[in-house]
């Protein structure tokens, strides 16, 4: 989650939302985004709405899991005033930030006022980030005792000279004892990885590879570096303190990390991520990607109901004097028409395993296909059956791909 906010319309101060939304609910999972925005440290290439102990001013994390309930109460009120069906949570996530900066409890707090406001769908998949070095057996079985049921980790990088750079503080011996704990606990586990730091080799991402794969999580994402404007990485970078990272070699990266995944039985379904099985695939981020509904708790969190879009304040401070006031948190929203609809379903779907329906296309845009088939990008019989499926190469260049499917 971004830290800078969008432009877009005013938000009610109720949070009241258009009966427009009710259209296609019940063909909709519904699920919750819990931002957690507090970290010990900020981590240099860190562009997310997130928060170290002295940059709060106003805000104090013991009183957050109350301001977070307060606003999954006004959820379920705005859903329901909406005439919205009543849909359990098909998921509800964690993120950060880093959640478990808080305590256990304030955790299972959350969660709680989620299940009594909307409830869960048997099997709900509940997920919460963590550092490596934010947890401890005890923190992790009590996670689970609560109702959550995986755990996405941090790792990034296995090299100390990597998490270096990255600013990141955990020691990644860790790495197999939090997995460890997480197993004893009944957790799935998720591990998180970052290639194309500055100064990463190719051995450095094999390395790191090779341990994550040894602790034999249910889950992997592996995601490019992407330097955003703003951060301390990138002033480094523009100093010349810090190398420029290589696009090439990170594209080696990502063809190592294809290649080891699959001979170690992890299948690809969207372009970052992998998992043994599709029992094992991120539900949560699946559904972001195929265009259901979600609400976002916390500062700067976005939510999307029936094609309306809209984020929260930004700054803890501001979002509890919204809590406290009993108004909604949101900034700004947008209604979104049907083009626009469609062009973000293009965005999304191309990315997934499963690809995006040829019927998704404009004339122009399907007249690309036979192109990007020809060029190696997207596979042949998929799209002959009307779906447009990414090649491993078109993976690597799923933002051009895009741009030939939605020609301006």
């Amino acid at each position: 989650m971004p830290s800078t906010l969008p432009l877009g319309d005013p938000a009610p101060v109720d949070g009241g939302l258009p009966s427009s939304v009710v259209a296609g609910a019940d063909q909709r999972k519904f699920g919750v985004y819990l931002h957690v925005p507090f970290c010990r440290v900020r981590c240099g290439y860190c562009d997310f709405n997130t928060y170290t102990g002295d940059e709060l001013r106003g805000a104090k994390r013991d009183d957050y899991a109350g301001q977070a309930v307060a606003e999954v109460a006004l959820g379920g009120r705005v859903l329901a005033e909406a005439g919205l069906p009543v849909r359990p949570a098909s998921t509800v996530f964690f993120g950060g930030g880093t959640p478990t900066m808080l305590p256990q409890s304030d955790l299972a707090e959350m969660l709680h006022a989620v299940v009594d406001t909307w409830g869960l769908v048997d099997g709900a998949e509940v997920t919460t980030e963590a550092n490596p070095d934010s947890v401890d057996a005890d923190y992790l079985r009590a996670l689970k005792a609560s109702g959550f049921t995986r755990v996405s980790f941090g790792m990034q990088s296995a090299v100390p000279s990597v998490l270096a750079t990255l600013e990141r503080t955990h020691d990644p011996e860790r790495i197999p004892l939090v997995v460890e704990w997480a197993r004893e606990a009944g957790l799935d586990v998720s591990l998180d990885l970052i290639y194309g730091t500055p100064g990463e080799t190719l051995d450095d991402w094999k390395r790191s590879l090779d341990v994550a794969i040894a602790q034999q999580p249910d889950h992997l994402s592996a995601y490019a570096l992407i330097v955003e404007d703003g951060t301390k990485l990138a002033r480094q970078i523009r100093r010349g303190e810090v190398a420029t990272p290589d696009d090439d070699l990170a594209a080696d990266m990502y063809e190592v990390a294809d290649d080891r995944l699959a001979a170690d039985g992890y299948d690809w379904y969207e372009v970052s991520n992998w998992s043994r099985g599709v029992d094992h695939r991120s539900r949560h981020n699946l559904a972001y990607w195929q265009g259901h509904d979600w609400w976002g708790i916390g500062p700067g969190a976005h939510s999307h109901v029936g094609g309306v879009r809209w984020w929260n304040v930004k700054h803890p401070a501001a979002y509890q004097q919204r809590m406290a006031a009993e108004q909604s948190p949101g900034a700004g929203r947008e209604t979104l028409d049907d083009e626009t609809r469609r062009v973000e379903r293009v965005l999304l779907g191309v990315r997934i395993r499963e690809g995006l329906p040829v019927s998704e296309l404009d004339d122009d845009g399907r007249q690309a296909v036979a192109g990007l088939i020809a060029d190696g990008w997207v596979e042949g019989r998929p799209a002959l059956q009307g779906r447009v499926v990414l090649t491993r190469e078109g993976r690597l260049m799923a933002d051009a791909v895009v741009r030939r499917l939605l020609p301006s």
